[in-house]
């Protein structure tokens, strides 16, 4: 009987032990939980400059929207595309790099190109990383989709300073400072490598051509895509113009200036191969050496729009530039 007693006494003991043991337990994960939550929001609100703009971060975005492919990428490259719910311009996109392939299809498409103003405020986002000329007074304005609690942060570099603290600013806003600052880091340390190799090379007259109607359809000095080209070796031939991004110039001009090589752009249509019959046909354009001796280079479009890929756009065009040094 004194034995049973015994060992109902220590089964007693076991079960309050275990007890106690599961009390604890489950404290240290609410615990947890409250530190992780507490950890998420440290460091809000704050204020950030948005090329003017002063833009107040209340807590960790939830619901983003990335209105642009170069956008879109940027948080796939960044380990966020998880937050994202909805991303737009795919027609001017060949699609993603193989390495963010997976999270960036993984994305629903808001719209196949430029986002409209009925998908935006129906999204649900908190959260709008767009293009400049996808957020503007022609389609759904900042204004507006502010009054429906959406924060908006623009993409509208002009520089590669301006670039990098775009990225700088995104790991702010999404508590992943750390990350940003070492992608910008590897960026910096893929361009040095480049222009390392290309140093001793006089650069190359470039004609970018993205389309050609009524003339050539290129970009300016101030569009991002010339500072690119410059990074790579080259120079846009008409990086004097600064009146807007993009401008319309005739034939005859790209002829005067002589280009070595032409810079095609690749997305939507027509296609790469259609742009080049339409240069090799067009009875001004042909008369240029770097047509006849077939010297084109081409790039997707969402490569030369300021966001991920940097150093690969200038990695690609200064292979294409100087083959002979990247063999």
């Amino acid at each position: 009987m004194k034995k049973m007693k015994r060992i109902v006494s220590l089964l007693l003991c076991l079960a309050m032990v275990l007890v106690l043991f599961a009390g604890c337990s489950s404290e240290d994960k609410d615990t947890q939980k409250d530190n992780d939550a507490q950890q998420s929001e440290e460091g809000y609100p704050f204020t950030l400059d948005n090329y003017g703009r002063q833009v107040e971060i209340t807590k960790r975005p939830q619901k983003v929207l990335t209105l642009g492919p170069n956008c879109t990428e940027l948080f796939a490259a960044l380990g966020l595309s998880d937050l994202v719910v909805g991303r737009s311009l795919v027609n001017h996109s060949r699609g993603p790099l193989p390495e963010y392939a997976d999270a960036v299809n993984a994305i629903p498409v808001l719209n196949h190109a430029s986002a409209t103003r009925e998908a935006i405020i129906s999204s649900g986002a908190d959260f709008i990383y767009a293009l400049d000329w996808e957020i503007s007074e022609d389609g759904c304005n900042i204004e507006e989709v502010e009054q429906y609690g959406m924060t908006v942060y623009v993409d509208a570099a002009t520089t590669v300073e301006e670039l990098y603290q775009e990225i700088l600013d995104i790991g702010r806003i999404f508590g992943i400072e750390d990350r940003a600052e070492a992608y910008v880091a590897d960026q910096k340390a893929r361009i040095a490598a480049v222009q390392e190799k290309i140093k001793d090379k006089e650069p190359l007259n470039v004609l970018i051509y993205d389309s050609g109607n009524d003339g050539v359809f290129t970009c300016s000095g101030i569009n991002f895509e010339s500072l690119i080209v410059s990074m790579a070796g080259g120079k846009n031939i008409f990086d004097d113009i600064d009146s807007k991004q993009w401008v319309t110039v005739t034939y005859e001009e790209a002829l005067a200036r002589e280009p070595d090589i032409i810079l095609i752009h690749d997305y939507d249509s027509p296609g790469v191969d259609e742009k080049i019959a339409e240069i090799k046909s067009n009875p001004t354009l042909s008369k240029l050496d770097c047509v006849k001796n077939e010297r084109f280079a081409t790039i997707t479009l969402e490569s030369v729009l300021p966001g991920d890929r940097l150093a690969y756009a200038v990695e690609t065009l200064a292979a294409a530039f100087y083959p002979d040094l990247f063999e």
